[in-house]
């Protein structure tokens, strides 16, 4: 799923790290380039021309809108008018970089051969036809900018030309869906628009009066209610900028070093290279959304030596896809769907973190304790000590790279300044640290026999040339991003238009027979295969529109009292979990390439690790202690939990219910499991998890009563099966069977 990422393809290392865990000399590089060549073709555009000139106007568009992105996060200007240039800047690119078909052979690619210039050309060249869409992309969406000023004074009256323009932006727009994200949101975006025009022919339960065409275009092309709304309002305010700082992290070499640092610290242990896999992998998914470039970033490295401590092919590859498609959980970034949460909450940002941080740390951490229990199970060996990079050196060699995120959390967390201004200083102190790295590197490393100026000068080029490369590469990685959002908006507009909302909630109430878990499941099904076919933010953005509101409303109806903010992660948590899905989810394709494992199987593998990802939604709306929440005001608000003592007993009594639950699935605890000791794990899992599910029945038992005790049961229950550890092999869950 492309969303913000931390750069679309691998990039060296240019940063200041000691040697870090060496590639497996076995790997095949065709096997990587093919993971390379997906996140290109996903991310940033499978096209890189042979000429030139396109090359360099390709270059110059991102230059423009990067430069353009960063004025306006300097300078006062309208928001209307900056999405409407976000917009141009993203479909032309998308008409430079991403060719009209994916598969060389399809029936497209035959068809549009002779206007591209031959078989395969469509990667090396910049058919005319694109340079036409390209133009008449620029005028559709322009035009509201060249005519703003009356388009403001006839809100509402719509001319002819105006609902022309409009009809020709959204065709544009659903083409540029297509290429970048694949057919499925560009298809669902039409039939939203044929919604809103049949609505008088449509079965009662979600009939309406019909949208007249002026006005469908009022809404969707002339205000800030449908294309130009909240989701690509939010892409340009704060989107972009995380983006671009994640590409400069990535293109300084700060991915490296978070992978040199993870094996260091963790790679002696058992499973240590699954270990530091994960450990990578979340440390990249602070700044970066994107599941696909995470998984091939950090693969590239962990993939082989998980392989060479003996895990098999397909697990290797299913644990860097589990611990990359939950790099969207990680604050701050959270794959764009923070900044939107915010936006359509109507709430700070930093509440938004803030709600998803237990989570967060807590399903990664049970994700390092499932690798140890595959570890366990598999009887693998650690990597000596030897062959790993010494930790103190390691991590002091490329310390700068924490400067820019002590940055962004300290302005963010601490000092409570916006989103915008703290990943702007940030991407401040980046920018000085790739300036300064190099020329550093090259005093260090200075050959005594030459003078010291040249290449001193020679670095600090180089660093230009990295800063040059990061805005590029910045802009590239958004272009899925701002043509998502805006197609997105569609969707969101036409719910808004036909008042689909309410029709929905009475829907689904049918649907679930008024129950308020079959509704909850039916949710988290239709969020995963909307996300198969969709990116994480648009699958956001719809099911926020659709879903979020019917959990709350069908909650109070049940008598059940879901904070807005819990039901919003609910869906955007099971849109993460689609990243490794079968049979789409591009993750594993990309993980499997670099394992030369079967892309199913490793991506049910994943889904498999990720069960205690998929619990934790169901678990935090009926206990919103893990979201840092006691419950809501009279206006529905949040009430914050404050008290240090009573997060850190929340931490830990949810961190332990994970970790039971973890051991429950993968039948390992302290020795393998009998299929009663795998029932139990689960029990005492949801007695932390759900306290008050149990303390009504207990009157001399409160909440927290129910949890110590059952954090007493874990505990001897591990001790219990570590007194019979013996040569009990894993038991299936149902004896038999």
């Amino acid at each position: 799923m492309a969303t913000s990422g931390a750069g679309g393809r691998k990039t060296p290392a240019g940063g200041m790290s000691g040697a870090g865990p060496a590639q497996d000399p076995d790997l095949d590089v065709g096997d990587t380039a093919a993971a390379e060549a997906l996140v290109a073709q996903v991310e940033a555009g499978a096209r890189h021309p042979d000429s030139r000139m396109m090359r360099w106007l390709i270059v110059a568009v991102c230059l423009g809108w990067s430069a353009f992105q960063l004025y306006i996060a300097y300078v006062p200007f309208d928001q209307f008018l900056a999405r409407v240039f976000h917009l141009t800047f993203a479909l032309v690119l998308t008409f430079l970089c991403y060719p009209a078909y994916r598969d060389p052979h399809g029936r497209l690619a035959k068809l549009l051969e002779p206007l591209s210039g031959g078989p395969g050309s469509a990667t090396r060249k910049v058919p005319f036809y694109d340079l036409v869409l390209l133009a008449a992309s620029m005028v559709a969406v322009l035009y509201l900018w060249w005519d703003y000023q009356n388009i403001v004074m006839r809100a509402g009256l719509p001319l002819e030309r105006d609902v022309w323009f409009g009809i020709a932006a959204i065709v544009l727009l659903l083409e540029a869906a297509r290429r970048t994200l694949g057919p499925a949101l560009a298809i669902l975006a039409i039939v939203f628009l044929i919604y809103c025009v049949v609505g008088p022919w449509m079965p009662g339960i979600i009939r309406h009066q019909g949208v007249p065409l002026d006005f469908l275009m009022t809404d969707m092309y002339l205000s800030d209610t449908g294309i130009f709304g909240v989701p690509i309002g939010v892409s340009v305010s704060f989107v972009f900028l995380f983006v671009l700082f994640g590409a400069l992290l990535d293109r300084a070499g700060a991915g490296k070093y978070f992978i040199d640092v993870a094996f260091s610290l963790l790679g002696h242990l058992r499973g240590g290279p699954a270990k530091a896999a994960v450990v990578a992998s979340g440390l990249t998914g602070l700044v970066s959304g994107s599941s696909i470039a995470n998984t091939v970033t950090t693969g590239t490295f962990t993939i082989p030596l998980m392989k060479k401590v003996g895990l098999p092919a397909y697990k290797a590859g299913a644990v860097e896809v589990a611990a990359s498609t939950n790099g969207q959980l990680m604050p701050p970034v959270m794959g764009a769907a923070a900044f939107i949460m915010a936006e359509i909450l109507g709430i700070p940002y930093l509440d938004v973190v803030r709600a998803a941080l237990i989570p967060a740390v807590i399903s990664y951490l049970a994700l390092v304790y499932v690798v140890h229990l595959e570890a366990c199970k598999l009887d693998l060996k650690p990597v000596p000590k030897s062959e790993l990079p010494r930790f103190r050196q390691t991590f002091v060699a490329g310390i700068h790279f924490l400067v820019p995120v002590v940055v962004l959390v300290y302005y963010l967390v601490v000092l409570q300044r916006s989103a915008t201004l703290s990943v702007l200083l940030a991407i401040e102190a980046m920018a000085v640290i790739m300036l300064i790295q190099r020329p550093i590197i090259a005093w260090l490393t200075r050959d005594r026999d030459q003078p010291v100026g040249p290449q001193l000068r020679d670095g600090f080029i180089q660093g230009l040339d990295d800063i040059f490369q990061g805005l590029v590469m910045g802009a590239r990685n958004m272009v899925s991003v701002g043509v998502a959002t805006a197609a997105a908006g569609i969707i969101v507009g036409a719910v808004t238009i036909t008042g689909l909302v309410g029709r929905f909630v009475t829907l689904i109430d049918v649907i679930s027979f008024g129950n308020i878990y079959l509704m909850l499941v039916l949710t988290a099904i239709t969020s995963i295969i909307l996300g198969m076919g969709l990116p994480t933010t648009a699958n956001y953005i719809i099911m926020a529109t659709l879903t979020a509101p019917v959990i709350v409303q069908l909650g109070g109806d049940a008598g059940l009292v879901f904070p807005l903010i819990a039901a919003h992660l609910f869906v955007f948590y099971f849109g993460i979990l689609a990243d490794d899905t079968p049979p789409v989810g591009l993750a594993a394709y990309a993980a499997a390439a670099i394992a030369k494992a079967d892309p199913i199987k490793t991506g049910i593998q994943g889904f498999t690790y990720d069960m205690r990802t998929a619990i934790l939604p169901f678990i935090f709306l009926f206990n919103t202690d893990l979201l840092m929440v006691s419950g809501v005001d009279d206006a529905g608000r949040a009430i914050w939990i404050d008290d240090p003592i009573h997060l850190i007993w929340i931490s830990i009594c949810a961190l332990a219910a994970m970790f039971a639950f973890a051991a429950g699935v993968q039948g390992w605890f302290g020795r393998a499991c009998l299929w009663w000791e795998r029932l139990a794990l689960f029990a005492i899992a949801f007695l932390m998890f759900r306290p008050g599910f149990v303390a009504p029945y207990i009157p001399v038992l409160d909440r927290l009563a129910v949890q110590a005790i059952a954090l007493g049961l874990f505990v001897l229950f591990y001790l219990y099966q570590r007194r019979t550890a013996g040569p009990t092999r894993p038991a299936k869950l149902i004896p038999g069977r």
